[in-house]
């Protein structure tokens, strides 16, 4: 009798021990993110609110140009290689769950409405290719033939409403919107957009696809509730302006901002942030600021937008205040500074210093460093909120 009383007291005793251990290692996904390490193939967890990472992943590829998209859930991220892997890590377990070779040459991607569709979008062979959310299984394609025998590198993917995906192509000039409703027999609409369209990004409401154009001054603007109009042309004459600066890196558009109700834009080839009317379009201000823009980037509240440089001011960072609209903090964060990410709410900002191989974190309303940690080569920083955002 003893020893069935000793052997149930065990039992239990192992229960409860295993229960607590379980308890001391959950995490909740929307605290969560990711930190790309791009000479390493790898990628870092982390936690928001502790400050810190949690777990590596390795094994990803050339991770050089690299992004990620969540699942709706937040519990898996999607990280898009530059020799075209696609790999679907569970960030609760911190492991790698699948990962395809989609492409020769990728540079991003992008998720669908309803969290079923996984696209990514690439420049050789050029085109969009849907997979299985689940599985990674390929669904369906859509080459990016502008002529014949003539494939355009494709840039700017981002979702849209009705599973809809809008992306733009470089060498064609075009905006197209492939509709993936039936995943497997994906239809396409097709716009004209301008010369060498390099970037893109969909406004927060999901009614605006802006591409960027490099070969000419202005921006292609499309409206997706209304597509029949057909696209048209904005800005047109912010660009390089008159005095052509070399550009020593592409801005990037999806850090384009929406903040006070105006937009804020990095002017190509120029050490300014251009700033347009958000219901208009028309151009109302422009901001000098220390080098080229690369990122231009809205705290969650609108009021600050953080800026970084291309080469040689790539060690610097800026801070525009919207309603006055001038720079009111300038810090110098690490060696070459490549991307930057606001907490769930906006009370502090991570930002990767890829050359002092270093994740630094500022409060946003004292501008104090308030944690960081060593990660090889940090470049891209992405958090699970964006699991809840259109366009990211």
């Amino acid at each position: 009798m003893r020893s069935l009383a000793y052997l149930f007291l065990c039992c239990v005793l192992v229960l409860v021990l295993g229960a607590c251990t379980t308890l001391s290692t959950l995490r909740g996904t929307g605290d969560l993110g990711v930190v790309i390490e791009r000479a390493d193939g790898a990628v870092t967890l982390v936690n928001t609110s502790a400050k810190a990472p949690y777990a590596r992943v390795d094994g990803l590829g050339d991770l050089s140009h690299a992004s990620v998209v969540f699942s709706r859930d937040a519990r898996y991220a999607f990280v898009f290689g530059r020799d075209g892997g696609l790999s679907k890590i569970d960030l609760l377990e911190s492991r790698l769950v699948k990962r395809v070779m989609q492409s020769g040459n990728a540079i991003g991607g992008s998720i669908s409405q309803d969290g079923r569709i996984v696209v990514a979008q690439n420049y050789v062979p050029g085109g969009i290719k849907a997979f299985d959310a689940e599985t990674l299984e390929l669904l369906s394609e859509v080459p990016a033939e502008y002529a014949p025998g003539k494939f355009s590198k494709v840039v700017g993917l981002a979702d849209t409403s009705g599973n809809r995906f809008a992306y733009a192509l470089f060498d064609a000039g075009e905006i197209w919107v492939s509709d993936f409703s039936d995943p497997k027999h994906p239809t396409t609409k097709k716009f004209p957009a301008g010369k060498n369209p390099y970037d893109g990004l969909i406004t927060p409401d999901g009614r605006y696809y802006l591409a960027g154009l490099f070969g000419e001054d202005g921006i292609a603007k499309l409206d997706l509730w209304q597509t029949e109009k057909g696209s048209s042309k904005i800005l047109e004459n912010y660009g390089r302006g008159e005095e052509k600066l070399p550009v020593f890196k592409m801005p990037h558009l999806r850090g384009w901002s929406l903040a006070a109700g105006r937009a804020w834009l990095p002017a190509i080839g120029r050490h300014e942030v251009l700033v347009a009317d958000a219901r208009t379009w028309n151009e109302v201000a422009r901001v000098q600021v220390k080098g080229q823009p690369v990122f231009v980037m809205a705290s969650p509240d609108g009021r600050q937008v953080w800026v970084n440089f291309a080469h040689p001011d790539n060690g610097w960072v800026q801070v525009i205040d919207t309603l006055s609209g001038q720079v009111i903090k300038t810090l110098q964060p690490g060696k070459a500074v490549l991307h930057m990410e606001f907490t769930p709410r906006g009370e502090a900002v991570w930002i990767s210093a890829r050359d002092d191989n270093r994740v630094v974190i500022y409060d946003t309303r004292s501008f104090e460093q308030i944690g960081g940690f060593d990660v090889k080569a940090p470049s891209g920083i992405f958090f699970t909120t964006r699991a809840a955002r259109i366009g990211f």
